[in-house]
């Protein structure tokens, strides 16, 4: 068989499957998770055999510590896969929820009801932990799931499979409903993008160029963010503690992540006083700053920030400072070089506050608080499938409501339309 006519077979075993899944009850799916969960744990030694045969690839092609960091599975990532699908199992189930309902005045009640949104396609690099977390999450939400890992993680992603399958044979749920593309080659991405039939929504994970490349050859919807350019703006009356707080968790708690801070805005009013203490501190945390011709006024020796610095998704300790006029102006460099991921505004005054929340429309708007917190997790969402920066279904974090849909839902008494 071909890998054109093996991975249309794979997409559409999955989406008979799904059918199956989207009537399993809540109870049989619970237990399958922690059957799975169980399953990774006890085959610990075998996963991990299988994962270094990707690790010594990848020592041999010459891939960065950062990428065989994010390949490995250690004893501590295997335990945080399995403990996040006994996670997934405690979440309520968005399935069959009726979310609203309204009497119309021929006393027709209508409503809305989540149901499974069918099959999801993942393509995704590097982690293979992103296999167990979104197979499960989709199994949770009645979702078939086909996945495309890295070329990298092949053999651990395989394992993976094989250790859920062997789990879900366990259960009324179809082992089918798992599936995961045995080729490297990227043909294989673009022949999964083809199968508009069996495959409802691509969500890619990775790159900014492994994004493009998915929404420019797909022929099916695909839940997207190119990158995560992120801001805080320190307002005029804003609590320099506080801010300063926050600004150095947004940049240096975890710097590689598509939630941190990438510019920081000062208002001119606030720059003086606040500034020079501020960028002390990001140099001390390893921060290299890059300031607009006001902050090196304010600043001497700053590196001078040019117009691509307020396009940059650095994911390292480089931040770009600017100094505005106040809040329109912020809101102007938001709209202008942000990429609807997420923003903050630091202020005491409640008005600005609200006026930030109304005016700036990315997928996540705080207000006094990190821009780490735009998470599914730590927003109460529980695990996420990713975050999209696509307004149409799903903007944010996609927890579990996120993978499913609403249909209407229609009680009678008899009525007939005139």
């Amino acid at each position: 068989m071909s890998m054109q006519a093996e991975i249309a077979a794979l997409a559409g075993e999955v989406k008979k499957a799904s059918r199956v899944l989207a009537t399993t009850g809540t109870a049989e799916k619970n237990r399958a998770l922690r059957l799975m969960a169980a399953g990774l744990r006890q085959q610990r030694p075998f996963l991990q055999a299988e994962n270094k045969r990707d690790l010594e690839a990848a020592a041999a092609n010459g891939l960065p510590p950062a990428m065989i960091d994010r390949l490995t599975l250690s004893d501590q990532v295997i335990e945080a896969m399995a403990g996040g699908l006994e996670e997934v199992a405690a979440f309520p189930d968005p399935v069959g929820e009726v979310v609203k309902m309204w009497r119309r005045p021929n006393d027709l009640l209508v409503g809305k009801m989540r149901i499974p949104l069918g099959v999801i396609g993942m393509i995704y690099e590097s982690r293979p932990n992103v296999t167990a977390d979104a197979a499960g999450l989709c199994l949770k939400a009645g979702n078939g799931v086909i996945l495309r890992g890295g070329s990298e993680a092949i053999h651990s992603n395989l394992a993976v499979m094989k250790v859920l399958h062997e789990a879900l044979a366990q259960t009324a749920v179809p082992a089918a409903v798992v599936q995961v593309v045995p080729y490297t080659d990227r043909q294989a991405i673009t022949e999964m993008l083809k199968l508009e039939e069996d495959i409802d929504l691509i969500i890619p994970r990775g790159g900014e160029g492994l994004i493009r490349f998915v929404v420019e050859n797909s022929r099916i919807p695909v839940i997207k963010h190119y990158k995560g350019v992120c801001h805080v703006f320190v307002d005029e009356d804003a609590d320099f503690a506080m801010a300063e707080k926050i600004v150095i968790n947004a940049k240096t708690q975890r710097p590689g992540v598509c939630n941190a801070l990438e510019t920081l805005l000062v208002h001119r009013q606030a720059a003086p006083a606040f500034l020079p203490p501020m960028v002390a501190a990001l140099q001390r945390a390893g921060v290299e700053v890059r300031g607009c011709e006001q902050s090196r006024g304010l600043v001497p020796g700053l590196t001078a920030a040019t117009e691509e610095d307020w396009h940059a998704e650095y994911l390292s300790l480089v931040l770009a400072v600017r100094v505005v006029a106040g809040l329109d102006q912020a809101i102007d460099h938001i709209n202008t070089y942000g990429s609807d991921h997420t923003e903050a505004i630091i202020t005491r005054d409640y008005q600005r506050a609200q006026e930030f929340l109304r005016r700036v429309n990315s997928s996540v708007v705080m207000v006094n608080a990190s821009t780490r917190f735009s998470d599914g997790g730590q927003m109460g969402l529980g695990a996420e499938i990713g975050i999209s920066t696509t307004k149409l279904h799903a903007y944010g974090p996609m927890g579990l409501e996120g993978l499913t849909t609403t249909k209407f839902i229609i009680y009678g008494s008899g009525q007939v339309r005139d």
